[in-house]
């Protein structure tokens, strides 16, 4: 969907100043902190928004996506720890367990329908794949820099693409001679490993650059660093939520133990407070009655006489 200059600019504030720019509420009417909002998108990380127009597109996210509430996250973020990440790698460990299995079942159809090599002519077809995999791997990121503008860098890169493209070469030249010609114009395929695609040993350089360069394979290893970062630090992560849980406990527990001893304080003061009158009120009637009691002896003394 073509987004208009006016949309763009919207969007532009939202990811910037959250859901309360010019008094306005988000669309969805629901705080970042609700469950229906994906934790993943709020730290730029789920598979649905990064892989999306791709050949492995998933559709819409069956959570909320919206930069101002991504905007009011971050912010929150800044006074109070939410352990978001947490739920962010849990999601990225459920998709990428899914698409591993996915990576090893497209090898699985592989060896089952082509042709099986020797052992010898494996490695020498796996020799071609890798040194393909890094001439295209460099090829993409050459352009990339000289469309960033770093020439110097792009033109080094081209180098190394050169040194490896007459690499390749003598590997190919050692895999066609190792069997017949019919067999060597065989297409033997590869799955790459990062994001389950088919690698030919025959594809060019172009759409072996166009591969490593394009979104979806860019998109898997944004996800896929981005989960290798959440694991490094999700045992000590895990535990400050834990603390933080304890210390949440402990606050709520004080709170309510402060709210009942205030009442019981409160409470204790009016009874010491009526005891006290009380005992007061008590002193008084038993010195009026020692003093009528005086008066009385007093009177029957002077009778008496």
């Amino acid at each position: 969907i073509t987004m208009t200059a006016h949309d763009q600019m919207r969007a532009m504030l939202d990811q910037l100043m959250g859901t309360g720019r010019n008094g306005e509420n988000n669309k969805f009417h629901v705080k970042f902190n609700d469950p229906k909002v994906c934790k993943s998108f709020l730290l730029s990380c789920c598979p649905h928004e990064i892989l999306s127009s791709t050949r492995m597109d998933l559709g819409e996210c069956p959570k909320i996506h919206d930069l101002a509430l991504r905007a009011d996250f971050e912010k929150a973020q800044q006074s109070k720890d939410y352990f978001y990440d947490l739920d962010a790698m849990e999601h990225l460990q459920a998709f990428i367990s899914d698409c591993d299995r996915r990576t090893e079942a497209a090898k699985q159809r592989l060896a089952e329908t082509q042709e099986e090599l020797s052992a010898e002519v494996a490695v020498k077809a796996n020799s071609v794949h890798e040194l393909a995999e890094q001439i295209g791997q460099k090829l993409a990121k050459a352009e990339q820099l000289g469309e960033e503008g770093f020439v110097e860098e792009s033109m080094k890169l081209m180098e190394e693409v050169d040194e490896l493209r007459k690499k390749k070469l003598e590997a190919e030249q050692e895999y066609r001679n190792s069997m017949p010609a019919s067999s060597y114009q065989q297409q033997k395929l590869r799955v790459c490993e990062v994001c389950s695609a088919y690698l030919g040993i025959h594809d060019n350089d172009r759409r072996l650059a166009d591969h490593f360069g394009g979104k979806l394979h860019l998109g898997f290893i944004k996800i896929r660093e981005k989960l290798a970062e959440l694991e490094k630090t999700a045992e000590k992560r895990k535990e400050e939520k834990r603390k933080a849980g304890k210390d949440r406990d402990r606050d709520d527990r004080d709170d309510r133990y402060e709210r009942r001893y205030r009442e019981h304080y409160v409470g204790g003061r009016e009874l010491d407070r009526r005891s006290k009158r009380h005992r007061s009120r008590s002193r008084d009637r038993k010195d009026k009655e020692r003093e009528r009691e005086r008066e009385s002896r007093s009177s029957r003394s002077y009778k008496s006489r």
